[in-house]
């Protein structure tokens, strides 16, 4: 078998922010933008990664989602709770940086970990842990 990672989702409630983040901050360039309002899929990823991309898609629009579970995916994207992607750099410092510019939440600076990595985190604007890595 020969399979490959194509997409990843992580939802928005707010698909301008989203996307200047995930544009402006990271550097992604958006590959599709489809949809009006808040009804939004933004389709970003990395120039040198063409054959992946994440999905910036509405939260819980699935019609088989009850209120209650709509509620609960609400509260844990207010808690970032939600969503998380892990991402990696060659220069997590410069990209820290970066990021920390953007007055995005950090929930972590960088530190070396005793797993081979130097990491940090932060919460994009719909709430998500976006992780960023190094290979030391």
């Amino acid at each position: 078998m020969d399979i490959t990672i194509d997409t990843a989702f992580l939802p928005h409630d707010d698909p301008e922010e989203s996307l200047a983040f995930y544009r402006d901050v990271l550097g992604f360039e958006v590959r599709s933008d489809v949809g009006e309002g808040t009804m939004r899929w933004i389709t970003v990823g990395p120039a040198n990664q063409p054959d992946m991309s994440i999905l910036l898609a509405p939260p819980a629009i699935d019609p088989g989602i009850t209120d209650d579970e709509r509620r609960v995916i609400s509260e844990m994207m207010a808690k970032g709770t939600y969503g998380w992607i892990l991402l990696d750099t060659k220069d997590i410092d410069a990209l820290f940086e970066r990021v920390q510019a953007s007055d995005a939440e950090v929930i972590q600076e960088p530190i070396d970990q005793p797993y081979g990595v130097r990491d940090c985190a932060f919460r994009d604007p719909a709430g998500n842990q976006v992780r960023i890595k190094q290979n030391l």
